[in-house]
């Protein structure tokens, strides 16, 4: 029976990223416990450390787990100030339509760290955040993200006046965020000029 059970664990983690799963449910939960955030414009904080199953060939945490460290504290935020059960009960979806980010310094093994989230803005179609992983051994910002959060089937401005009960003005985005926005444009643009290229050569 033991052996049974040990083999469906192992088919199971071999089958599914479990660990992400429980990270996923983990913070759900303390999301659900943690006392409401009104102020959709504050910065949120949620805390890490990084774990063995982190570590890349050098010791220190990989790439991708950066990335995937931010959509976990996304869901956080999204779900401290409101926005994700809004975007639920309005039939919208939210994805990443693109994200940037910058390595500074790298973390170590069982170095702690907290990811520090803030809506940056807004237009018709997207939230704009910012994400910082600062180390808590000396508040070094050891990386920055900006993310492209795409609303489907609604619009953020909705979203935000279902949870606010009034309209709240966007703020004005930052230089490095308005010069990220154009290069998506003009990378959008330029892929749509491919494949109108490719199309015509067929």
């Amino acid at each position: 029976m033991l052996l049974l059970v040990l083999g469906a664990l192992l088919l199971l983690f071999c089958s599914l990223d479990v660990w992400y799963f429980l990270r996923g449910a983990q913070v759900f939960i303390e999301a659900w416990f943690q006392p409401r955030i009104w102020d959709i414009l504050v910065e949120q904080s949620i805390d890490g450390m990084v774990l063995p199953h982190d570590l890349d060939y050098m010791g220190h945490m990989n790439n991708s787990r950066y990335l995937r460290e931010c959509d976990f504290a996304r869901f956080h935020h999204y779900m401290r100030n409101g926005l994700f059960m809004a975007s639920r009960k309005l039939g919208a979806k939210m994805v990443v339509g693109a994200s940037t980010i910058r390595y500074r310094r790298s973390l170590a093994f069982r170095e702690a760290f907290e990811i520090r989230t803030k809506i940056l803005g807004w237009d018709e179609k997207a939230f704009y955040l910012e994400q910082r992983f600062v180390s808590k051994q000396d508040g070094f910002v050891s990386a920055i993200m900006l993310c492209r959060q795409n609303v489907v089937r609604c619009s953020p401005e909705s979203i935000i006046e279902f949870v606010c009960k009034r309209k709240i003005e966007c703020p004005e985005f930052p230089e490095d965020l308005k010069h990220w926005i154009s290069y998506i444009s003009a990378s959008s643009q330029a892929l749509r000029a491919e494949s109108g290229l490719e199309e015509k050569n067929k």
